[in-house]
């Protein structure tokens, strides 16, 4: 039932899943964070900016985004990312459409776990003479993290999923590859099923283990 399967890099499309995830994932905690210190910050342009960048980003569809992404950023004002090959272009660009979108999520993960940190820690960081940098980096997402594991593993599994869309444009990952499979057998259950187990078993895990992980280590108030 499952022989045509020997026919397509199921594996490979799968990786190329995961590598979207993860770079997607480091980029988007880095540029999430950021925003978030932003829409805490005590200067009012940078809260501006970082409401204003959530708001608008979390309500534009990812498809969108990633269209953009390809068309705006590469055809129009000719951004390659320093990659010459098309596939590797696709991949970067869809890379960057998704840290911008999933940062937008991140951010306001982090920033409802500085709301859980006691605003007398922050002011007793102000009275030994810490300034608000120190105090947001050494004090308050510190704990800002351990409390919003959980929040930001269904981020990470959402990501997982959202990286389909870059079959938009074209990156070879497992979306894409269930299309074409799709096109050219006669198997479509047998093909659904063998791609839903393949997220499943990518989300499943990382779900759980970030579980036990936030348990674990949750601020005890």
């Amino acid at each position: 039932m499952f022989d045509f399967l020997q026919d397509y890099d199921v594996l490979g499309a799968f990786w190329m899943t995961v590598k979207l995830t993860a770079l997607s994932a480091v980029g988007s905690l880095v540029w999430g964070t950021l925003l978030a210190a932003m829409r805490v910050s005590p200067v009012p342009i940078m809260r501006g900016f970082g409401a204003l960048y959530v708001n608008i980003v979390r309500n534009i569809p990812l498809t969108i985004i990633i269209l953009f992404a390809s068309l705006g950023l590469a055809d129009i004002f000719r951004m390659t990312l320093g990659a010459s090959d098309f596939k590797v272009q696709g991949f970067r660009l869809a890379v960057l459409g998704l840290i911008a979108y999933t940062a937008a999520f991140v951010c306001e993960a982090i920033r409802s776990g500085i709301n859980t940190v006691p605003l007398g820690q922050a002011e007793a960081a102000r009275a030994i003479g810490l300034n608000f940098h120190q105090t947001l980096r050494l004090i308050v997402l510190p704990q800002a993290f351990r409390s919003v594991i959980g929040p930001l593993a269904n981020v990470l599994i959402a990501l997982t999923k959202n990286t389909t869309v870059a079959a938009a444009i074209g990156v070879a990952e497992a979306a894409t590859l269930m299309k074409t499979m799709i096109e050219n057998e006669a198997q479509t259950l047998a093909i659904g099923a063998v791609f839903a187990l393949g997220f499943v078993i990518l989300t499943l895990p990382v779900g759980l283990l970030l579980g036990w992980l936030g348990n674990r280590l949750a601020v005890k108030r």
